[in-house]
């Protein structure tokens, strides 16, 4: 039976508990989709939704939003199904990538290696799965984004490149939601492994863990796990994009009608996290939320906040509107 990181290293070494110490997930870096439409899809995300697109190579696609300063954080794959292919973390160092892979022998867990420039603008990748088939991606080294087109760069070194307001126009990439049959375990693994800290979670009267919400960063969460209502196996729930007005928000809700997304819920607000919320269906069948908001997190020593049921209401939807089934239930398919 695979040992988790606590029983490893109780009664460890020095050096045991200091690679333990070194070995850290920075932040969330990008996502990997498939999409079925890959034309309206792009459409989609460079017109509507208004991401950069960095470049394109053969049936691929490389999106950021216009404050993103790495070469990519969406990566847009044409293939026959709709699919989320992988979930990347850029971890602290080179030396914490190599203790990553140390770590996983030791939890017996299966991994690959993906040599640096097998992928565009990556360096050496880990590939392994989460208790539930999450597939997830560990690398240190990632291209900046760099342009000397004088209609993209930006005159203000902190922009990466210029604002546009070309379609909805988020500011950065925010954060992934995953649904999966057993939260806990699952959220339990991510701190334990990855070191991603717990940051609130609900819990119903039967006291069921019905979320939980994680960052390694200071924003609410970067990853959210949600129990999956068909308990039927995990699924990607969403990616998300920051704006930063409530304005914004409602403007984007305009386009999203007007250009016959389909808007699945929103605009409502999350008690949990205090943000503004707007769900979508983008063309391929991904959900895409876009929000602003949010607290955010210094405490080195936070202690995980608990939503109890009587209170639950108010943290899924401060404002008195309902979710469709569908938010509780749908999900696309996690690839190979």
């Amino acid at each position: 039976m695979a040992k988790t990181t606590d029983e490893i290293y109780t009664g460890a070494s020095a050096q045991e508990r200091l690679e333990s110490y070194l070995r850290a997930v920075a932040h969330l870096g990008h996502v990997e989709i498939s999409v079925n439409n890959f034309d309206k899809s792009l459409w989609f995300y460079t017109e509507v939704l208004g991401l950069a697109l960095t470049e394109t190579d053969g049936d691929t696609a490389y999106l950021r939003a216009w404050q993103d300063f790495d070469h990519h954080t969406l990566v847009l794959r044409a293939s026959d199904k709709s699919e989320v292919n992988r979930m990347a973390w850029r971890v602290s160092s080179d030396e914490s990538l190599k203790l990553f892979e140390k770590q996983l022998k030791l939890m017996n867990i299966d991994y690959t290696w993906v040599e640096g420039g097998t992928k565009k603008a990556l360096g050496d990748a880990l590939h392994f799965k989460s208790p539930s088939g999450l597939p997830i991606e560990l690398y240190w080294e990632k291209e900046k984004f760099v342009t000397d087109d004088p209609q993209v760069k930006s005159k203000l070194p902190s922009h990466p490149s210029k604002y546009t307001a070309k379609g909805v126009a988020p500011r950065r990439f925010d954060h992934v939601n995953i649904i999966v049959d057993d939260v806990k375990k699952e959220q339990e693994w991510w701190t334990d492994l990855l070191g991603i800290h717990h940051r609130y979670y609900i819990q119903n009267k039967e006291n069921e863990r019905l979320g939980s919400w994680l960052s390694r960063t200071n924003i609410a969460h970067e990853v959210a796990l949600m129990r999956n209502a068909n308990q039927n196996g995990a699924a990607f729930h969403h990616l998300a994009y920051f704006l930063d007005t409530g304005d914004e928000l409602l403007r984007a809700a305009n386009l999203m009608a007007e250009n016959d997304i389909k808007i699945e819920w929103g605009p409502g607000k999350h008690g949990t996290s205090g943000a503004q919320f707007l769900y979508v269906f983008e063309p391929s069948g991904h959900r895409i939320e876009i929000w602003t908001g949010g607290f955010l997190i210094f405490s080195p020593d936070w202690e995980p906040i608990e939503w109890v049921s009587e209170v639950g209401q108010l943290g899924l939807e401060m404002w008195g509107s309902t979710p469709p089934e569908s938010y509780f239930t749908y999900g696309t398919k996690l690839g190979e």
